[in-house]
């Protein structure tokens, strides 16, 4: 294995990290459907380009939290993150809490 090459568990968390950034993302989107928002709306609340609430939605695995609080501090919101145990029937992915919020649980 080349010396620059990731451990299979660094790969693992880069993997894990990015479904996690798509799934932030695709729940902002969701937000913006269910309040009739685009992205240049978004934009405009938050004091940025939509270029910049593009990258941001992008899916891009280095999504930081401050940029999640930024989105959130436009539309009014909180961000809630939670760490559970793993179910152990099948393979992991992110799921609504179910509970009528917009929250949601990611199992890398």
């Amino acid at each position: 294995m080349p010396w620059k090459s990731k451990g299979e568990k660094a790969e693992a968390a880069d993997r894990a990290g990015a479904r996690l950034a798509r799934q932030a993302t695709v729940e902002v989107a969701g937000l913006l459907g269910k309040r009739d928002m685009s992205r240049a709306d978004l934009a405009r609340l938050m004091g940025v380009s939509p270029g910049r609430v593009s990258q941001i939605l992008s899916g891009d695995e280095n999504l930081t939290l401050r940029s999640l609080a930024a989105v959130a501090e436009a539309l009014q919101l909180d961000v809630k993150i939670s760490f559970v145990e793993p179910k152990d029937d099948g393979p992991r992915r992110a799921h609504g809490l179910g509970d009528g919020s917009d929250a949601f649980v990611y199992a890398p």
